[in-house]
């Protein structure tokens, strides 16, 4: 886990841009709110207003990433209100708590961007208990989630705009069906349901923490669609929790609150979430549960007690999602994981056109977009995966089956890449072998898409680059039928 964490390949330097903005980010968030003249808790919740501001905001473009930013405030200030008004009224307040939570996951049914803003609903409902927010300080929390907002789109849109057209977000549940037969409506019910259990059994655990519980049931079903996935991220989330708080102990313990190192710890547990996210939920949540105890530290109240309890109440979170997602309208792994692989090889035969176009001259085509989209959907198909794949799975045969089928697809998308490189060549030519080719490469796809037997074609070493790609190409392809198909009775995926 060490090396895939931090020897993990950055192209362009995403990462490592998209964590060091946060930081930037978040820090100018925060100073404004002290130069404003906002209290402790106003500058924690303007901190993290701007962090979600920057996480969770994934449209395609910079102008639609400027829409999203600028409604957040409009769903989450009257969260803020709501939560602040009903503090002294436990029944309103944790039915209301439930009906965000079920909101903002239903939500993500209008892709990214509603995706986004049931996300800062929430975690603003969240702040507001994790602060004990009242009315009287409704006026300076709202003002302080305002001014961070602008510094963190000043940063991001103004100061550090390194994004122009990124590919199309791929939502993170498949959009077919309707009513109960939509995974989004689906995952909104249960998500309540897991959530139900876990504030009532969170409060048994703790009257003044039980909210962490809620937060873990929630947390595990954001970029999730499948049972197998619910209960992968919520094991993954109960780990990095342990993780985190072994680290907090020897930390943020000892430093008492205390600004210098509490600001440096902070700015490094930041810059971690930031650049892990997208590498290990395991990792990303050592790093939160780290930010937390910096934060308790400054608000005085961090013992190694108070970790030990967050430790629970993260397992008791989990615990609801699992029963949750087990019981209540389960979606399985298999028709979520069919979903993704069938995009993907869609997605391959749009790359291979693409490239094939170019190749042909037209100045019109353009590989490279297709081949982002893919890096995403291959991206969603090991998520879908992951329950196979993880070292707890007892099937070995789907286990071995559903690694072929990943470096398979990683296969496709490294011949891809560099079908498009010799694409944009300008010296690169066309002959009737591409198109021949290329052909295949659809007959291919339609036949795994389909259950049809592919036919192989000559896929013999060939000089030409281009060639020497599709010929890869189609190798792949025709591997892959066999982990697809899986013996009668042995699905590749659980149901």
């Amino acid at each position: 886990m060490l090396k895939r964490v931090f020897m993990a390949p950055d192209p362009g330097r995403v990462r490592l841009r998209f964590a060091a903005r946060a930081v930037l980010g978040i820090a100018a968030a925060v100073a404004l709110c002290g130069l404003a003249g906002h209290s402790l808790p106003g500058a924690v919740t303007g901190g993290l207003a701007a962090l979600l501001a920057l996480f969770t905001v994934t449209d395609a473009t910079v102008r639609e990433q400027a829409v999203t930013t600028a409604l957040l405030p409009a769903v989450g200030l009257p969260v803020l209100a709501a939560a602040a008004v009903l503090h002294d009224q436990p029944v309103a307040r944790d039915l209301t708590f439930l009906a965000v939570v079920g909101l903002g996951v239903y939500a993500r049914r209008w892709g990214p961007r509603g995706h986004s803003l049931g996300v800062f609903a929430f975690m603003t409902y969240f702040v507001a208990q994790f602060l004990h927010t009242t009315p009287g300080q409704l006026p300076e929390i709202s003002a302080a989630v305002l001014l961070s907002l602008l510094a963190a789109a000043a940063t991001r849109f103004g100061l550090w705009c390194y994004e122009r057209r990124l590919p199309p977000a791929v939502a993170p549940a498949p959009p077919e069906g309707r009513g109960l037969a939509r995974i989004t409506t689906r995952q909104a019910v249960q998500a309540t349901a897991g959530a139900g259990f876990a504030l009532l059994v969170g409060q048994l655990v703790s009257g003044e923490r039980w909210y962490w519980a809620v937060g873990a049931t929630w947390w595990a079903f954001v970029n999730t669609s499948s049972r197998g996935e619910t209960l992968v991220r919520g094991f993954r989330r109960v780990l990095g929790t342990l993780l985190g708080v072994a680290l907090a102990l020897v930390v943020a313990v000892p430093a008492h609150g205390a600004a210098l190192p509490t600001a440096v710890i902070v700015a490094v547990s930041v810059f971690g979430i930031f650049y892990t996210a997208a590498l290990s939920y395991t990792w990303m949540m050592l790093w939160v549960t780290v930010l937390a105890a910096m934060l308790y530290g400054l608000l005085g109240v961090l013992t190694p007690g108070l970790l030990a309890l967050r430790l629970v109440e993260t397992g008791v979170g989990a615990l609801g999602a699992a029963l949750a997602v087990v019981f209540v309208l389960p979606v399985t792994t298999h028709s979520v994981t069919d979903h993704w692989i069938r995009r993907a090889l869609r997605c391959v035969h749009a790359c291979t056109a693409e490239a094939a176009a170019r190749l042909a001259g037209s100045e019109c085509a353009d590989p490279e977009p297709r081949i982002a989209e893919l890096e995403q959907l291959l991206a969603r198909v090991r998520l879908s995966v992951a329950p196979l794949v993880h070292p707890l799975h007892p099937v070995l045969g789907r286990k071995r089956r559903a690694r072929r089928v990943l470096d398979l697809l990683d296969d496709c998308a490294r011949e891809l890449r560099g079908l498009a490189a010799v694409a944009a060549d300008p010296e690169a030519s066309h002959d009737a072998r591409l198109a021949a080719a290329c052909r295949r490469v659809e007959t291919a796809v339609e036949a795994l898409t389909e259950g049809r037997d592919i036919i192989s074609g000559d896929t013999r070493a060939a000089p030409e680059p281009a060639l020497a790609h599709l010929h890869g190409l189609e190798r792949a392809l025709a591997e892959l039928a066999a982990p697809l198909r899986a013996p009668s009775g042995s699905p590749l995926v659980g149901a």
